[in-house]
């Protein structure tokens, strides 16, 4: 079993509260994780429908099996069983008593703020991080790891990525959406997840987006939502920090997984990926991810943007520490050029002082450059 950063937080946050939740994308690791965690209680899942209709039929007898606790795995197929959970917690008052999962975000964590608020810690495990395989020697060549991507079944199984993917679009993908939204054409969706793919690191556009794909600005924000919802895809921010210029407003998409956005590109291998025009937008989408697991690996929520006026000038990524804005910018080149420093050094003169910043490349060289660090991919700082 590859070690999960994120299991010392979840040990952690379980000793200050009662319930804890973990969510995160289907096969991201999180049943493991709660199991290697937490060995000792007893393990369930309402993905087994004799299990939810028995929890369904009568609450009370089904969690009174269960008088020290229990791991409760997709556990917003039974919304209501949060409020049985809230009367159990508080007449126990046991740190770590219930560990649920779900890979609904929105679902899960509506019903928890609804029942359980104040009762419950939360962890969103995403797929592995670089530290993760690096500490378990997995770690694969960087195009080979933009096109594998990092989900956990990719690493313990001897199967492809492309018949992986292929199954894991069918199989999950859609019966979340089945059981999110009722939609008739499945077809549909997908080619409206391939579009989304392709936009990867752009500014998103819906108008633009429901326009390509045959359908309206409604259908394409609620489909959206679905996507955020079940982690495949999340929006970065702009930050809004004003500095005398009009500021772009409108988010960035990226993917939770570049594997995933791979084979929705069609990219049929590593060699392909190398040559592959969305090769760039697709290093910026890993290191963005990665940081935002340094986050949630941390229980922490995302402080992460991306910054741009309307004459051009852009930051990747702005770290938000609360005291500094810490400007990274993202560059898949082996090999440095003094033009991938411009944008920092106009960062500086927007600014109007000289602030710690990041280049992040896809070389192996580590570096300082005036106030920029040169890092690469593979090292990745704890910003």
């Amino acid at each position: 079993m590859i070690q999960r950063i994120s299991a010392g937080t979840l040990k952690t946050i379980s000793q200050g509260f009662p319930i804890v939740a973990v969510t995160g994308p289907r096969q991201s690791g999180k049943s493991t994780l709660v199991k290697d965690v937490f060995p000792d209680k007893p393990y369930i899942t309402f993905d087994d429908l004799d299990r939810l209709e028995s929890a369904k039929a009568d609450p009370k007898r089904f969690l009174s099996q269960f008088d020290k606790g229990a791991v409760i795995d997709e556990a917003q197929r039974f919304p209501d069983i949060f409020s049985y959970l809230k009367l159990i917690v508080d007449a126990s008052k046991v740190p770590g008593m219930f560990i649920i999962t779900g890979s609904q975000q929105f679902g899960l964590i509506s019903h928890i703020t609804e029942s359980l608020a104040g009762r419950a810690g939360f962890v969103q495990l995403l797929p592995f991080s670089l530290p993760e395989l690096i500490s378990a020697d997995k770690l694969p060549g960087l195009d080979s790891l933009l096109y594998q991507g990092m989900y956990p079944p990719l690493y313990d199984r001897n199967v492809s990525a492309k018949i992986w993917f292929a199954g894991y679009v069918t199989t999950y993908l859609e019966r979340d959406v089945r059981d999110m939204l009722n939609i008739r054409e499945l077809s549909a969706f997908q080619r409206f997840l391939r579009m989304c793919a392709a936009r990867t690191g752009q500014l998103l556009n819906v108008s633009g987006l429901a326009g390509d794909c045959g359908i309206s600005m409604q259908t394409a924000r609620g489909w959206l939502s679905i996507l955020e919802a079940s982690y495949i895809v999340f929006l970065l921010q702009p930050h809004f920090s004003n500095f005398g210029k009009r500021l772009v407003k409108s988010p960035k998409l990226y993917f939770y997984d570049t594997g995933l956005a791979a084979w929705l590109l069609n990219i049929q291998d590593a060699e392909h990926l190398s040559i592959h025009p969305s090769r760039g937008a697709l290093f910026e989408n890993l290191i963005i991810t990665e940081l935002l697991k340094q986050r949630f690996n941390r229980g922490s929520v995302s402080n992460l943007y991306f910054w741009r006026d309307n004459s051009g000038n852009e930051i990747d990524l702005l770290i938000d520490n609360g005291a500094e804005l810490v400007p990274v910018e993202i560059k898949s080149g082996e090999t440095l050029n003094d033009d991938y420093f411009k944008t920092l050094y106009k960062w500086n003169k927007i600014t109007g002082r000289e602030t710690p910043s990041y280049l992040i490349y896809g070389g192996n060289e580590s570096h300082k450059r005036n106030s920029v660090n040169v890092i690469p991919w593979r090292s990745l700082p704890l910003i």
